[in-house]
């Protein structure tokens, strides 16, 4: 990475126990790691235990922070309370926490699968409100922490390809949001991060993408955003702010026309 973005203790001296839920892959994955290689003690939070393991290892190996691994189904809301005393305990206390957990499927033309849609909502949104609840309150407690949920392009405007996805999205931006407003009084930074393209699983094979970033660029913007501490929410990269501002301006009768 570019000389001005590396990572250094120092850029994290607040961050040093740190929640990743979503952390078996893509931003997930790549945002434990840079955590850990600045010296934080991360707990790493997905379904797959194989794929968690080799992130551990890696850290373990390469890194000069810990790795805890907690193999956990987000849509399982009820197990939240206890793994997140549970992982606090571990980690001797919390200073951040990320949601970057997402589902994304295909969706055909003419697809209308309830199932699909619920799986979505489950995962994208309801896990996020079930991790990050608690987070809200330890937090505003401890009168300091950050929140940094990982939201998307999609939410900018209700597109026709998957209107449950862009329907999941705009509600965790409005979310954080709320959660914003609420804690800013009790000094905890709540940061919303909307990627475009990144290079993923979900993205795999997808036509019609441009400006693709890999992971670990995303997540050196998310980094970046987040270690602003003003709370607030960002484009990764960047210049994904002026394709939002046009989407959203393009009148209903024009929009429902276009092929996305």
């Amino acid at each position: 990475m570019p000389e001005s973005t590396k990572l250094t203790a120092a850029d994290f001296s607040e961050f040093r126990r740190a929640i990743v839920i979503g952390a078996s892959s893509g931003i997930g994955e790549a945002l434990a790691r840079d955590l850990a290689k600045a010296g934080s003690r991360v707990a790493l939070v997905a379904r797959r235990k194989n794929e968690l393991d080799r992130i551990a290892k890696r850290i373990r190996e390469t890194g000069t922070g810990e790795a805890y691994v907690h193999v956990h189904d987000v849509a399982h809301f009820a197990e939240v309370p206890e793994l997140f005393d549970k992982i606090v305990e571990e980690l001797g206390g919390l200073d951040m926490i990320v949601y970057a957990a997402g589902l994304m499927p295909e969706i055909a033309e003419g697809e209308y699968d309830f199932a699909k849609d619920k799986a979505m909502v489950d995962v994208n949104l309801l896990g996020a409100m079930a991790w990050l609840n608690p987070a809200a309150a330890f937090f505003e407690a401890q009168r300091r922490g950050t929140i940094a949920g990982i939201s998307s392009i999609a939410g900018e405007r209700g597109r026709r390809g998957n209107p449950a996805y862009c329907t999941t999205k705009a509600a965790l931006s409005t979310y954080l949001e709320s959660l914003r407003n609420r804690l800013a009084r009790y000094g905890v930074n709540v940061v919303t991060v909307k990627p475009g393209f990144v290079d993923t699983a979900m993205t795999k094979g997808k036509k019609g993408l441009f400006w693709l970033i890999s992971a670990e660029q995303a997540a050196t913007a998310t980094l970046d955003l987040i270690r602003k501490g003003t709370g607030a929410a960002g484009f990764v990269p960047h210049r994904w702010a002026l394709v939002a501002w046009v989407v959203r301006h393009i009148p209903s009768f024009v929009f429902r026309r276009l092929n996305f």
